[in-house]
């Protein structure tokens, strides 16, 4: 255990868990640090309800390959609380924080904080800042924790530019339960006189971006309307106001990655920075975003799966992630036939139904799997449940490893290998990639 965990373990244990939606606490706790989320580079700040964190990671590749330095603040983390802070290390080159920095800026944060009520990402958050702030870089990609409005990153006065991605149902207790109300939460970090740019949405959604950006006099560059992409002959062509980009397709694999990379292709032009097309091109080339459909290609789980198993892994878990999942699965089927099983782990503030219902008729078998030191997940058998009300044949399963063990029994004497789909969680995500022994680096 590192220094970093005991403090944060120390924090946990202190403060309540959950979420409070407020500004009041985080920022009194900025200003007794010396407000550092006043001194950061120029910031773009993300939200959304699925893809806000590959729309990141595509910036942020097309940042580094101009020869930016860029630092990036995403969450959850997946399997260390490090993984949230990317710290630009050189022109087009960063790295998650290092232990003594991150603790450094941890105690720090907890000792301002004077043991004032206050939520463990409040803490965290001001420790992003403070890292950030301290370190030089030319941008820093901010990514909101959840809905907007009201959460601890929405402290900064005037992004650059900020972007709010596909908006679904998710944290309805907190934000809502309807979209409406979601995209309005989310609509929460437009800012006076800045550019807002949206992945293409719903006549619901558009309805609620545009009342709030004439509220607040944001300029909202909407998809679908402002710009778009479509994929041709294996490429992306982006399309805006400024022109046609012909670009090499997302190394991200998933149709749903082309809005993703449009999105943050349309970010960065409206930001004012000078790219080049070379630029973009690499990025696509490049981006890395773990468990976002990540094929393991090593590990110790391949290691105990049928010979030419594939095994994908997502953190996806609300409906409209699951659609796009099935919609990828079903892609790759296309062109690999192989039977589909999933091994799903889930936390109980999600809708299986809904998240299982795009699979019907495309996975042979679900394994619904506890999520190890969670006790905020849905019991393996109640999941199976939900995934047979959807239409699927489902049991449950001890642990990811036992439901590969059953795959490999199941699939003895098949015509093809496998194909593994473990999802439902990022935080089960985590855990099979600390399992795996293949941690994001």
């Amino acid at each position: 255990m590192t220094v970093s965990d005991v403090i944060i373990d120390r924090l946990m244990a202190r403060h309540p868990k959950g979420f409070d939606l407020s500004l009041g606490r985080v920022e009194r706790l900025l200003h007794a640090l010396g407000d550092p989320h006043l001194r950061l580079p120029p910031v773009i700040h993300v939200a959304g309800t699925n893809g806000k964190g590959s729309t990141v990671a595509f910036m942020r590749a097309i940042l580094e390959a101009s020869g930016r330095r860029v630092h990036t603040h995403t969450s959850p983390h997946l399997v260390r609380f490090n993984e949230r802070y990317r710290m630009a290390t050189r022109p087009g080159r960063s790295a998650f924080v290092d232990d003594a920095r991150f603790a450094d800026a941890l105690m720090r944060a907890e000792a301002a904080n004077a043991d004032q009520p206050i939520t463990v990402f409040e803490i965290l958050t001001a420790a992003g800042f403070l890292l950030f702030s301290e370190s030089p870089a030319d941008i820093a990609l901010i990514e909101v924790g959840l809905g907007g409005r009201f959460d601890a990153t929405n402290v900064i006065p005037s992004p650059l530019v900020a972007v709010i991605t596909q908006i679904g149902l998710d944290h309805e207790a907190y934000l809502g339960d309807r979209v409406e109300k979601i995209a309005f939460e989310k609509a929460g970090i437009m800012k006076p006189g800045r550019p807002v740019v949206v992945s293409p949405p719903t006549d619901e959604v558009r309805a609620v971006f545009e009342a709030e950006a004439a509220r607040v006099g944001a300029s909202l560059i909407v998809g679908g309307q402002d710009f778009a992409a479509h994929e041709e002959h294996g490429r992306l062509v982006y399309q805006d106001g400024g022109g046609l980009m012909d670009l090499p397709p997302p190394r991200l694999p998933g149709r749903h990655q082309f809005s993703n990379a449009a999105t943050a292709v349309a970010a960065l032009r409206a930001s004012g920075l000078s790219l080049g097309l070379a630029d973009y091109q690499r990025g696509m080339q490049e981006v890395e975003w773990p468990a976002r459909l990540q094929r393991l290609l090593s590990g110790r789980l391949l290691d105990a799966a049928p010979a030419g198993a594939e095994i994908w892994l997502d953190g996806g878990h609300n409906p409209n992630a699951g659609e796009a999942l099935a919609t990828a699965m079903a892609e790759i089927e296309e062109r690999a036939p192989r039977p589909l099983f999933l091994v799903v782990g889930m936390l109980k503030t999600k809708d299986p139904i809904g998240f299982f219902r795009p699979f019907q008729g495309l996975a042979k078998h679900v394994f619904a799997v506890p999520i190890p030191q969670s006790d905020a997940a849905r019991e393996p058998e109640e999941l199976a449940a939900a995934a047979r009300s959807a239409g699927l044949f489902a049991e449950k399963s001890a642990n990811v490893a036992a439901a590969i063990r059953n795959i490999t029994w199941i699939s003895r004497g098949s015509a093809f290998p496998p194909r593994i789909l473990i999802c439902g969680s990022l935080y089960l995500a985590g855990e099979v990639l600390a399992e795996n022994g293949t941690p994001p680096a």
